[in-house]
């Protein structure tokens, strides 16, 4: 049972509307942030629902329990329940719905094939977005709740979340098409009106509230920019910015400490003007992690939890097992060519990591293609120069879907007449048709890699889940057709699951969330066949040289989540440790590489 005193409410909760959106790049602390909100909320009297929409949430670790798919009271806070939007159960709904009325009446082999149909990414996409706009349209499940707060998946997968009311309202109105989909829109027409609402709900400044939440950093600020902007553009004007985490005047002289806390108070006093007109929160980072509802309503109080002075004599001890990143990439090199996939939690640094590694393989005379399949993609800015040898480019959904239209419609529509032109448009037209085009970009990356280097950061791990699920299902599709005769076309799975050609590198942090979020990753993929190659763990406070009080503290919670990750079958784990300057730019990546524990400062 929660007890004390409730939490200080942060200015984005003041008089604040019955639906709360918490969005941001990944690893900014969406989730705990809104965990807090949510908590503080039940304590001041409030009825509050907690959704998450993010496809590998972890609400159910904050509070230290099952939730999924069902309205869950949460029994240490009361007032307080929590749902989380599984896509793979609503996606199994959806279906059901769809099949089984027509089961037992429709021959087997059709009723197969219509199932196949609905096995894609464009299903689960459509399902749990019917979920989302129930709890924006006064379904059952939120009656009596006086605030919803969700809390979304990472920028990208939230953008697109949030233009789909708006996405699917258009094609229902210009009418709906079944080519492209291949079978998932069967049920679309009669949501028109609910999505209709939906449209309606998100623009209204008095039902919706936008909280961009980011941190102190100039890639994730400038996400955050973008995001306002592409969100004002969609109608969701009324927005806050919180900037968590943020390193507090060190109480001890410390190189580390110093350096962070400086580079973070520049990019405060320079926010991009469309950011720094927003009401703002600046919440301090915290010296534990915040699990359990007594740590999350210290989130919201400065210094509550000051960290005793340490013993600078004593440092952290590191696991023994762990490497340099550059030991890796050293064996990656090995081979001349090859695919690089880096994969993970958002906001755990496969975007630093993934040009890192390019840079380092381009560096040893290799020919290279960095890429990225996160719509919210910071390559460019990362990597900040250029370097020969290295080709460096960008799966853009937009990009990707306009030329694949433009394909179809000069292979198929050159013999149509008007008509039927006018109807293959029509069909592509369908938001459906991006994920034929973004999987048709990605297969070409993954052939690829039988040339040269391809190093792909991929988006946060419920997004490139989806896009794995899409090339499972177009492997099966083509091991169905081609029957007895397998071997006649390699497909993109199966270079996937070609240890010899493909590298996974799993990313993460040394805390618990990130940590389990990669381990229930490494399940989905060895479900999939396609076995991790190695880990890297990034931004080690314990492998940084540091005596400040609150870091030192937060180093010694890595030691057990670092050896989770050498436990868990990691045959290779590099260590990364926290750097004094943000690993921005050629120079900085190329140290990045080499960077050895406790060797970070100086």
């Amino acid at each position: 049972m929660l007890t004390g005193p409730p939490a200080m409410l942060p200015s984005f909760l003041g008089d604040a509307p019955r639906f709360l959106f918490l969005t941001g790049k990944g690893g900014v602390g969406k989730t705990s942030i809104a965990c807090a909100a949510a908590t503080s909320l039940a304590a001041a009297g409030k009825n509050v629902l907690l959704v998450s929409t993010d496809p590998a949430s972890n609400v159910g670790q904050v509070f230290g329990l099952e939730i999924g798919n069902v309205v869950t009271p949460i029994p240490a806070v009361p007032g307080l329940s929590a749902l989380e939007i599984d896509p793979d159960q609503a996606a199994t709904a959806y279906r059901e719905r769809i099949v089984g009325p027509v089961r037992g009446i429709l021959p087997a082999a059709e009723v197969t094939l219509i199932e196949e149909q609905l096995s894609g990414a464009c299903t689960t996409e459509i399902a749990s977005f019917n979920e989302f706009t129930a709890l924006l349209t006064g379904a059952e499940s939120t009656a009596g709740f006086d605030h919803v707060i969700f809390d979304t998946a990472p920028t990208g997968h939230t953008i697109r979340l949030l233009q789909l009311p708006s996405s699917w309202t258009n094609f229902l109105d210009e009418g709906k098409g079944d080519a492209s989909c291949l079978g998932p829109l069967a049920g679309l027409d009669r949501q028109r009106a609910v999505y209709a609402e939906a449209v309606a709900a998100l623009g209204d400044p008095a039902r919706t509230r936008l909280v961009l939440v980011t941190r102190a950093q100039r890639a994730a600020m400038a996400e955050v920019a973008r995001t306002h902007t592409e969100l004002a553009a969609l109608g969701l004007r009324r927005q806050h910015l919180v900037i968590n985490a943020v390193m507090p005047a060190p109480r001890l002289p410390d190189a580390l400490a110093q350096a962070v806390r400086d580079r973070e108070q520049a990019v405060l006093a320079s926010l991009p003007a469309a950011l720094a007109v927003l009401p703002r929160d600046v919440l301090e980072l915290d010296p534990e992690n915040m699990v359990g509802p007594a740590a999350l309503t210290r989130l919201f109080q400065p210094g509550a939890s000051a960290p005793a002075i340490v013993d600078e004599s004593t440092p952290v001890a590191l696991p023994i097992g762990v490497e340099s990143l550059d030991g890796l990439v050293e064996e990656i090199a090995g081979q001349g060519h090859g695919l690089v996939l880096l994969m993970g939690k958002g906001g755990v640094g496969k975007t630093t990591i993934a040009a890192a590694i390019a840079l380092a393989l381009a560096e040893r005379g290799l020919p290279v293609h960095l890429t990225t399949t996160d719509p919210a993609a910071h390559l460019a800015e990362t990597l900040d120069g250029t370097v020969e040898g290295l080709e460096v480019s960008r799966i853009d959904p937009a990009a990707e879907t306009e030329r694949y239209r433009q394909e179809v419609l000069t292979r198929k529509g050159a013999s149509l007449d008007d008509v039927g032109r006018a109807s293959l448009e029509e069909d592509l037209r369908s938001p459906c048709t991006e994920e034929i085009a973004v999987f048709q970009a990605f297969s070409r990356v993954v052939n690829e890699g039988r040339r040269r280097f391809v190093i792909v950061d991929t988006a946060p791990t419920g997004h490139t889940l989806l896009l794995l699920d899409a090339t499972g299902s177009y492997h099966r599709d083509v091991v169905r057709q081609l029957g007895a005769a397998p071997g006649t076309r390699t497909t993109p799975m199966m270079r996937l699951q070609d240890p010899d050609h493909t590298k996974v590198l799993i990313v993460t942090l040394a805390e618990a969330t990130p940590v389990l979020e990669a381990q229930a990753l490494v399940a989905d993929l060895e479900r999939a066949a396609i076995h991790p190659w190695g880990w890297v763990v990034n931004n080690s406070l314990a492998a940084a040289a540091t005596s400040d009080p609150l870091l030192v503290r937060r180093a010694r919670s890595e030691q057990a989540e670092i050896a989770k990750v050498l436990a868990a079958d990691a045959h290779r784990c590099a260590i990364v440790p926290l750097l004094a300057h943000e690993p921005v730019g050629v120079a900085a990546l190329h140290d990045l590489v080499s960077a050895r524990a406790r060797e970070a400062v100086g």
